[in-house]
Order: C-alpha cells, then structure tokens, then sequence
C-alpha cells in the first residue's frame, strides 16, 4: 500500500539540519505516527512521503517555505527587561519558555538594547532552515476511528503554536 491522503503512516527518521547536527529524532521502536493531509507533520515531509509504502528508506531534504517557514521580520519584539526573571543574566541567543493564549511557545533572545528592552525572536525555532530527514517508512494503512477521533480531538485544541494566527505558526500550525 502506498502513502496517499488520509492514511495511517509510521515512520523512523532522524532529522539533521545542513551542518549535520542531529535535531530529533524518533525513539528506538516507538516510530512517529501520523494520518497525512491532516497537518500533523510539516508539509514538506509529507509531500516527500507521497507514493511510498513500508520499507522504503530515504534521505530527504525539506526547504524552509515547506517546513517552519522564513524568518519573518515582523516577529522579532521589544519587551520590557522586566519581564525576564531577574536572577538570570539575560543573553543573545538564550531561549525561555513563554506562556500564550494556546500554550506555551518559545522565544528567542535576540539582542540586548539597553537597561530597559531586549528584542526577542518569535519565529519558530526552526524557521529559515533546511531539514535533512533519513526516514525509513514503518507502516502505511487505512487509519482506524479511533486515530481518526484522536487527530480531530487536536484540532479543536487550536494551533499549539502560542498564536491564534496560523501564519504566526511559520508554517500553518505545523509546529513541532
């Protein structure tokens, strides 16, 4: 069987950025699953899995506009200093958890202006690079009602992304 829309998939993968460095990847025996055309993985991966069955292997490699998107210029802010704990030094590049109307996101230290703001990044983390997937397809099936009901039971939890704004997500609430 081969992937196509709506079906049940199980993959192994490990994903690399261009540099090498390994980013994520799949625990041993605990393959991802996941229904495509549901917006459940990034739409690159997807679109690159079309057509294959269980036991292919392949390195893929995904662009930014189809994974986390660009970086966007107009997601980098001044906040106050004050909203950072005050027993942390505070520096470029240092990421902290914040808390949304969807949950909880991550934001980026972009730079320190002075005594009073700091300029964060809200992109994603991954936004702005090229993905490297070593996948190997696991499974490929018809999904059952249950997985059908779990994956529509997310949807109505919103974008998961700290954004009501599906743009603001980089890709379409693709977040991972």
């Amino acid at each position: 069987m081969n992937i196509a829309d709506k079906m049940y998939v199980a993959i192994d993968y490990t994903l690399t950025l261009e540099s090498g460095q390994e980013i994520d990847k799949s625990p041993e025996g605990q393959p991802l699953g996941f229904i495509t055309g549901l917006g459940q993985i990034i739409p690159g991966l997807e679109k690159a899995l079309m057509g294959r069955s269980a036991g292919d292997k392949a390195k893929l490699v995904v662009e930014p506009e189809d994974a986390y998107g660009l970086i966007k210029d107009d997601l980098f802010q001044e906040i106050p200093k004050s909203q950072f704990p005050s027993d942390v030094e505070v520096k470029p590049g240092m990421a902290f958890e914040a808390q949304g109307p969807q949950g909880p996101f991550m934001i980026t230290i972009s730079k320190i202006n002075d005594n009073e703001t700091i300029t964060v990044d809200l992109n994603h983390p991954m936004a702005g690079k090229q993905l490297h997937f070593d996948v190997n397809v696991i499974e490929v099936r018809e999904p059952s009602a249950e997985e059908l009901s779990q994956a529509a039971a997310s949807f109505s939890s919103g974008c998961g992304c700290g954004s009501d704004d599906a743009e603001a997500c980089g890709s379409g609430c693709n977040c991972g």
